[in-house]
């Protein structure tokens, strides 16, 4: 009774909870009010019937170290759950084969601990969700404008109008597209042009060019804007050729065929981002028209480009010399059938220049 009340007068000042118990059984001696407001009533009771998450082996391996046992836990149940910070060491002024057994309240401590881990993940996943959505927006920008542009336009916000002595342009549509879109049902059509649009794009971005727009089945790319190179127009030829030919192998397996005429230009262009709330990048220029005619010069799946074009090839192209064509609102031009590559597949005769 003297301990209890010795126990009593110390938790007053102390605001803890004290216990002293056997490490024998762990069943508590005796303890103050602080302790059982919180344990309940410990009257032959082990401390590990009383406090949830109490391990009487750790605490007598830690004691027989000469360690004192530290351990959260809980106790109460719903809303009333408290968790107390619970110390086991010896006490020899209590006398040998006991131990003292202190409780303290750290439920505010640890509710705030909750909190800011609560908040810790919120951030992390607005932040995770933020930089989906930025992905997103990227994406979407990358699907109208060429990368370069890109960047300019999220570094200052504007986009300067660029104009280039050299890029070259390529343009494609489809022989016959008017009657297979009369005669094919709407969703049909718009998927398979929607399946081969989405091959042209992976081929131009192989070579490292730029899709532009798509006009109904008309397809415009570039290379050489707004970074210009000396192999512009080599990769540009070399994504015209890996189109027809994917055009061929697609035919070999499909009921519809898709025949394209590919028409391909070099010179001056002008490219700027037109529009202010639905943004679209363009380009113009006489180089545009003329690949546009080139186009039009053309028989199924066969690819014309310009000499412009033609004189920065090599020897690596085959090609057939056309002579000066006449063109639409142009003066006579001369003008190159683009055969294949030297060394791979190619459609009719030729020769390298």
């Amino acid at each position: 009774m003297t301990t209890t009340i010795a126990l009593d007068a110390w938790s007053d000042l102390l605001d803890t909870g004290l216990a002293v118990a056997d490490p024998a059984t762990w069943r508590v001696v005796c303890s103050n009010a602080r302790f059982r407001t919180w344990a309940g009533d410990t009257t032959g009771a082990a401390l590990d019937g009383l406090l949830r998450g109490f391990k009487p082996e750790r605490a007598t391996a830690a004691l027989a170290g000469g360690r004192a046992y530290s351990v959260e836990v809980e106790v109460g149940s719903g809303a009333r759950t408290q968790t107390l910070r619970v110390t086991v060491r010896p006490a020899p002024p209590l006398g040998d084969g006991v131990a003292l057994v202190e409780c303290a309240d750290v439920t505010p401590r640890r509710r705030a601990e909750m909190m800011l881990d609560s908040y810790s993940k919120m951030a992390e996943r607005n932040a995770r969700e933020l930089q989906r959505e930025k992905e997103r927006v990227e994406k979407l920008l990358l699907n109208v404008m060429p990368r370069g542009v890109y960047e300019e336009l999220k570094d200052s916000g504007v986009v300067s109008p660029q104009r280039v002595e050299a890029a070259s342009v390529l343009m494609l549509d489809f022989v016959g597209f008017t009657e297979l879109a009369i005669s094919s049902e709407a969703s049909a059509l718009v998927s398979e042009l929607n399946d081969i649009f989405s091959a042209l794009d992976r081929i131009v971005e192989l070579f490292g060019c730029e899709r532009i727009k798509t006009i109904g089945d008309g397809y415009l790319a570039i290379a050489g804007m707004p970074e210009n190179g000396p192999d512009d127009a080599r990769q540009l030829c070399k994504a015209a050729i890996r189109m027809r030919r994917y055009l061929e192998r697609r035919n070999a397996a499909h009921p519809n065929q898709w025949q394209c005429r590919i028409g391909i230009a070099t010179g001056p262009l002008i490219g700027s981002l037109v529009g202010v709330q639905k943004y679209v990048y363009d380009v113009f220029g006489p180089t545009v028209n003329l690949a546009a005619r080139l186009e039009g010069l053309c028989g199924p799946m066969e690819i014309s480009i310009s000499e412009a074009t033609a004189d920065r090839l090599g020897q690596d192209f085959l090609l057939e010399d056309l002579g000066d064509v006449e063109l639409k609102g142009l003066p006579p031009t001369r003008a190159y059938r683009l055969l294949g590559e030297q060394g791979g597949s190619q459609m009719g005769g030729g020769h390298s220049r």
